[in-house]
């Protein structure tokens, strides 16, 4: 089935002006990405714009139809870019008007002695340098890497600029060698890939924008809203994991912290000031440990920390190491007031004794209470048959 330029064109006009009223009412379930949502719809406002104005260029005299519709079409490309650049934080707005001044420059001096040259080959150079720049910041945009998403729009974006560099290049030799019937060819390809971008890509970018919210919100769910580190449901979850993953000669240990006094800290110097202690030894315990570690809170002053290719001798490092620089650090920390705050830990490694997580954090939590039975402020190691140790 044949299907004319024209009714190409309106196909895509349709399409575009649909994606722009989608991508616009998508902004107020994503408020975070509201500013970008409403660049892309202003971008695929102004290419549907530009492909209705491009129908009619004929009508105006000279080249000014051609120029005026191929530079409302670029602007609608900027923007996509814009949007997509905006995702992580950039901006390409010194070289988007830049390319629109260099466009109309090429428009004034060449449009009206070799308009057909400029519209079907120098016209596509800035499509394809945006649709290129467009495909390379979603390549590159670190937060969105492990979305099935964008590596779809990251191929189509830079189909579509393979394209219109194609057009630019070699276009107009095969034109000069086989004839204009070359050209009319080229133009139904680009016109039948417009289409397919025109629906692809903002239904993609939707998508990844949805799945970005989406793992926003499971993060959320598992994480602790105070100290930013995991929540217990988070900590079982990936324990769980590290434990069944682990090979049978992996050193595996845990260490249960619990502050020592805090609800005097509470009633003393109030819950504000509770809060920034929490915060501060989540701090120094997410700097104390490896990235690999499962750091969580799992109660109120309770935090855990499992510790992949740790035995109890470098654990026990690592749980000193914190407890000396929260007791050192918390005096000068909470707005200049001195207070008194020390952390007791319990230190448990998983053996034939303490085979699954839970049974790890039992034998962690019980040295943990013998320490604050010593007094706190000190770690005790958990031993076979429940004999603990302190340190």
């Amino acid at each position: 089935m044949h299907v004319d330029l024209l009714t190409l064109y309106f196909l895509i006009v349709g399409t575009l002006f649909a994606s722009s009223v989608m991508t616009l009412w998508e902004y107020r379930t994503h408020p975070r990405r509201s500013g970008e949502l409403k660049i892309l719809a202003a971008g695929y406002a102004t290419l549907a714009i530009g492909c209705a104005a491009a129908t009619v260029r004929h009508k105006l005299p000279g080249a000014t139809g051609s120029a005026l519709s191929n530079l409302v079409i670029v602007t609608g490309y900027l923007l996509l870019l814009h949007g997509v650049a905006a995702l992580s934080g950039r901006q390409y707005r010194t070289g988007s008007i830049a390319m629109l001044i260099l466009l109309a420059l090429t428009w004034a001096v060449a449009g009206a002695r070799w308009d057909d040259s400029v519209w079907y080959y120098a016209s596509a150079i800035p499509i394809a340098l945006a649709s290129g720049v467009t495909s390379f910041e979603l390549l590159r945009c670190d937060s969105m890497k492990a979305m099935q998403s964008r590596r779809i729009a990251v191929w189509v974006t830079g189909i579509h600029a393979l394209l219109y560099a194609a057009r630019a290049s070699i276009l107009p030799w095969l034109a000069a060698r086989y004839g204009q019937d070359v050209v009319l060819v080229a133009s139904n390809i680009t016109m039948y890939e417009g289409v397919l971008y025109s629906v692809v890509l903002p239904m993609t970018l939707l998508r990844l924008i949805r799945e970005e919210t989406h793992g926003e919100l499971l993060r959320d769910s598992q994480t602790d809203y105070l100290t930013r580190l995991g929540n217990r449901r988070w900590f079982f979850e990936e324990g769980e994991r590290v434990v069944r993953d682990a090979e049978s000669c992996q050193p595996i240990s845990l260490l249960a912290f619990d502050l020592d006094l805090f609800k005097a800290i509470n009633d003393r110097y109030g819950h504000k000031t509770g809060d920034e202690v929490l915060k501060a030894f989540s701090d120094i315990a997410r700097s104390g440990v490896r990235p690999d570690a499962i750091l969580a809170r799992i109660g109120g002053e309770e935090f855990a920390a499992l510790l992949p290719h740790h035995d109890s001798l470098r654990a026990k490092e690592v749980g000193e190491f914190i407890a000396k620089r929260f007791a050192e650090t918390i005096p000068h920390r909470i707005d200049g007031v001195a207070i008194h705050a020390t952390v007791s830990i319990g230190l448990a490694q998983l053996g034939t004794d303490v085979p699954t997580l839970a049974d790890l954090l039992a034998a962690a939590d019980a040295a943990l209470y013998n320490a604050k039975s010593l007094g706190g402020n000190r770690l005790v190691t958990a031993q076979p048959a429940s004999r603990p140790e302190a340190a």
